[in-house]
């Protein structure tokens, strides 16, 4: 039998397994389907979800004050809105492989912009991190000679970065919120706010969707972002975050570039080469700089970065 570790540790994995995939489902779903027809799929799939299972835990709907409700209502907006919009308009325009290792650079987006604009302490541990982050960056572009860099690798790669600038947004304004809100009951609301920003622009482009664009393989692939990806990806993420040290839960979180570049080579065709594996290299160097050890599990599981989780 599994010791409860071992069973949390399983759990973190598999979440971040689920969360590589995601880049290269969206790829897929990117090139197949309208972004915001999509995305009104998934949150309302991951909202059915997340709805009766935070009342079953909980006991009852988690309402919430004005003050927090703004703050949800402004990390959905970033972290679920203006992350999906440039994170799949992104991946139109560049390679899955590469965007997987970009994608996984909030732990570093998350310390800079709290260095930024929080007037947050940077130590030479987290400078480190961070610059070891970049030099992986900067390898992953090192020419743009491989044939699976997508139709702009340029615009794509911006479009990414902003991706992660509005999650490590996202990851900044929890710590605004003060009331007592477990990380499921917050992910809960932000995947239902997310359903209200994408319900309009998703029925404007339902009305002229072609139906032979939503193939089988297409409605499988929503299904699977909006349950497993952002459902079940998070249950089993906020299952092992309670039950580890937060350096653990950090480290973990290099899984989701290794699984990235994986399925982009499985599932989207892609070549890996030696960029994107010492581009994936040097972030995961930095994620292991910056997951260092806190000290009290209660400010772990509110603090710990999850690259594509946190934001639902």
């Amino acid at each position: 039998m599994l010791s409860p570790r071992l069973k949390a540790l399983l759990a973190l994995a598999v979440a971040m397994l689920l969360v590589g995939s995601s880049v290269a489902v969206g790829r897929m779903l990117a090139t197949t389907l309208p972004i915001h027809l999509t995305s009104m799929a998934r949150f309302a799939l991951a909202t059915v979800v997340l709805v009766p299972l935070v009342i079953r835990l909980e006991g009852r709907f988690p309402l919430v004050r004005r003050r927090t409700l703004i703050v949800l209502i402004a990390q959905a907006l970033c972290g679920s809105f203006l992350f999906t919009v440039c994170l799949l308009s992104g991946l139109r325009l560049t390679g899955a492989a590469a965007a997987g290792v970009m994608a996984a650079t909030t732990p570093a987006a998350v310390a800079l912009m709290g260095w930024m604009f929080f007037r947050e302490q940077l130590s030479g541990k987290t400078a480190i991190g961070i610059a070891v982050t970049v030099a992986g960056l900067v390898i992953l572009h090192a020419g743009t000679d491989s044939s699976t860099a997508g139709s702009s690798p340029i615009g794509g790669t911006i479009l990414i970065l902003c991706a992660v600038g509005f999650e490590a947004i996202f990851l900044l304004l929890r710590r605004a919120i003060h009331e007592p809100l477990s990380p499921l009951a917050a992910a809960m609301w932000v995947s239902l706010l997310g359903f209200g920003f994408f319900l309009l622009p998703g029925l404007y482009e339902a009305v002229s969707l072609d139906p032979a664009q939503l193939t089988p393989m297409a409605a499988a692939e929503v299904a699977y972002y909006g349950l497993a990806v952002t459902a079940a990806a998070y249950i089993l993420w906020f299952y092992g975050v309670m039950r580890v040290d937060a350096a653990t839960a950090g480290v973990m979180t290099g899984i989701m570039p290794v699984a990235a570049l994986g399925c982009a080579a499985l599932w989207c065709g892609e070549q890996v080469g030696w960029r994107e594996l010492a581009g994936c290299a040097g972030v995961l160097a930095g994620i292991g700089v910056l997951a260092r050890p806190r000290k009290k599990l209660s400010a772990q599981t509110r603090n710990v970065v999850v690259p594509g989780l946190r934001r639902l």
